[in-house]
């Protein structure tokens, strides 16, 4: 994974004075927590919405019904978001590891990102879907905040409702 790809790109937009906020884009198993991993070890603060559900509730269907999860989705959602904004004024750097699945949803995280004082890189990670269900089939067999079970019902459900970026100012990396 991400063998290719030189991350000195991202490195360079670098800045003391506004921070760079990395906002990842994919399908679950894509590859963004790797990818975030990556910047986090290089500075960057990662803000994870699985890795706070897990600090906050355990696993899911594990620790806590199913049923909970969009709850407690939003509720993780709010904290970092408000984390986010934080780190900004700090002048921290920043990989936001969810899927920003939705335009609606990157155009508002952008905004938000350029009136805080920072800006924002996309990167969307660009997957065949014959490789998320190999990789997922995978990670379906670990144990943690990061492995999220993922069933083929759910994955293509993620599939068709996923919202490719396009003109968004994206970086697309094929992963």
């Amino acid at each position: 994974m991400f063998n290719h790809f030189k991350f000195e790109t991202i490195y360079r937009e670098r800045d003391v004075s506004t921070p760079l906020v990395v906002m990842m884009c994919g399908v679950a198993g894509a590859g963004k927590t790797t990818f975030s991993q990556k910047l986090e070890k290089n500075g960057f603060v990662r803000l994870s919405i699985d890795e706070e559900i897990w600090a906050t509730h355990g696993r899911y269907g594990i620790d806590f019904p199913l049923e909970k999860m969009e709850e407690y989705k939003k509720e993780a959602e709010s904290k970092l978001r408000n984390d986010l904004l934080r780190l900004i004024q700090d002048k921290q750097q920043v990989v936001i590891d969810f899927s920003f699945w939705d335009r609606a949803r990157r155009d508002d995280y952008k905004q938000l990102i350029e009136t805080y004082g920072g800006k924002w890189k996309l990167i969307y990670l660009k997957v065949k879907p014959d490789d998320l269900r190999e990789r997922l089939q995978i990670r379906n067999q670990r144990f943690d905040a990061n492995a999220f079970p993922i069933t083929e019902e759910v994955l293509t459900s993620y599939l068709k409702g996923f919202q490719i970026p396009e003109g968004e100012g994206e970086m697309v990396i094929e992963n």
